[in-house]
């Protein structure tokens, strides 16, 4: 589907880093291993695409850059009909997190995408928030200071770098404290987020061309064996039982027969299922 191309702990009354000893490198490539949820469609990899420290260079989700890369494809994006407001409150259960991070790292490519240099600020505090409560604050502290040099100087593929390396940093964290599942609901945030937007811009000015960017079954199969493959406590919530349900349907919905072009009604349904997967992606644990 979408080329605009990451993934759990408990909840608690207040969040908390739960300090993990760093695993051993047999066993932390052994973790990364059992980590991955499916094969990555090769488009949606960085380059290189492994991760390099410790002995968790096994573990492969998609890349939120990569993701976005669609989106110069989809201009100009309806800013309007897509724009998302930060919650004033970040969430409390660890997964909550994970998943709107990728919503937010997604947000910083959609920002330095459509050039609203003003917005980075706001970006890199929230990023830094994030980080943070997940375990990573001192590596996205870094990029999140480089990312408002950029700002200034409008260097916008330093941005895009800085962006791409926050996700990397922050699954390499994740994946070492045995929190891989967290790095792949990252990943599903920032896909999801930029199906909502890619709809958005193609509902608006149709066209078959434009259309067929969407159509990426590849990537729908992903994340629909992505989410039945986190840990049960996650994957079986009702929210997730519910993305999946969602994504299985767009799995079979992007398919194109031979000979057959993409229609505004199968659009017009991807943007309203992406709406859904959104709605579902943010639902908080009570």
């Amino acid at each position: 589907m979408l080329c605009l191309p990451l993934a759990a702990a408990e909840a608690s009354s207040t969040v908390k880093l739960v300090q993990k000893a760093a695993p051993e490198p047999a066993k932390a490539k052994e973790a990364a291993k059992k980590a991955d949820k499916g094969e990555v469609p090769e488009d949606l990899l960085d380059d290189p695409h492994r991760l390099e420290e410790l002995a968790v260079n096994e573990f492969t989700a998609p890349s939120i850059a990569k993701l976005f890369d669609t989106l110069q494809f989809l201009m100009p994006i309806p800013m309007a009909d897509v724009e998302r407001k930060m919650p004033a409150r970040m969430p409390l259960d660890r997964a909550d997190l994970a998943i709107e991070l990728g919503f937010l790292i997604a947000d910083g490519f959609l920002v330095v995408q459509s050039g609203q240099m003003e917005k980075v600020e706001g970006l890199a505090k929230d990023l830094t928030r994030y980080g943070k409560a997940l375990g990573a604050g001192e590596r996205v502290n870094r990029h999140s200071a480089s990312l408002l040099d950029s700002a200034k100087k409008g260097n916008v593929e330093q941005l895009k770098t800085e962006l791409r390396a926050t996700q990397k940093d922050v699954e390499i964290e994740l994946v070492t404290l045995k929190d891989a599942d967290l790095a792949h609901l990252i990943s599903l945030g920032g896909w999801i987020r930029a199906l909502e937007v890619a709809s958005a811009a193609v509902d608006k000015q149709f066209s078959a061309e434009r259309a067929r960017k969407l159509m990426r079954e590849d990537i729908a199969d992903y994340y629909t064996e992505s989410v039945a493959g986190l840990e049960p406590r996650i994957s079986e919530r009702a929210n997730y039982l519910a993305m999946r349900d969602i994504l299985a349907g767009l799995r079979e919905e992007m398919v194109l027969e031979d000979g057959k072009e993409p229609t505004k009604a199968q659009i017009v349904d991807i943007r309203k299922q992406a709406g859904l997967l959104v709605k579902f992606a943010l639902q908080r644990q009570q």
